[in-house]
């Protein structure tokens, strides 16, 4: 465990995850998964955390690890098609972890989701957040098209809203 990690994650906040997605960011976010979803018949979630409570962090936790709990907790698995994504986002490591029910994965792999992650990590190095998350929906959902093309009216199994965790 490198002392550095413990360091930006016990100093973390959510001041900082408000200063990198403020509430027009948001807002943009929760939108453009609602414009995306209405293209597709996939579920698109995103999510980001300031930092790691002191226990997962002792435990050398990692963000992918961590987005696999936020995939169930968030209940992104429990739709119809198995067809939910997230998108989470460890702000205090910079990591994107992009987790997907098992019938998009099939389809997708991990190759796919790590394009992706990686380009929105240059965009979150570079200091634009709310750029890097929207690109980030614009290629997950490009995926969701190809394998989950709309078939008429489809429901909104999950909510659109980004979470702040």
């Amino acid at each position: 465990m490198k002392i550095s990690r413990w360091l930006k994650h016990l100093c973390s906040g959510h001041w900082q995850v408000r200063r990198a997605f403020p509430a027009a960011a948001l807002q943009a976010i929760e939108t453009a998964i609602r414009e995306a979803e209405a293209a597709h018949h996939g579920q698109i979630r995103f999510a980001v955390e300031a930092g790691l409570d002191i226990r997962p962090l002792f435990g050398n936790q990692t963000a992918h690890e961590r987005a696999i709990e936020v995939f169930s907790r968030l209940r992104v698995w429990d739709t119809e098609d198995n067809n939910g994504v997230l998108i989470y986002l460890l702000l205090a490591d910079r990591d994107v972890e992009i987790i997907a029910d098992r019938g998009v994965h099939a389809r997708v792999g991990w190759e796919g989701w790590e394009q992706i992650c990686r380009a929105m990590e240059a965009e979150f190095r570079a200091g634009r957040f709310d750029a890097g998350v929207l690109a980030g929906i614009h290629a997950v959902s490009a995926h969701l098209r190809t394998h989950y093309p709309r078939q008429g009216v489809s429901a909104n199994e999950l909510p659109d809203q980004p979470v702040l965790l």
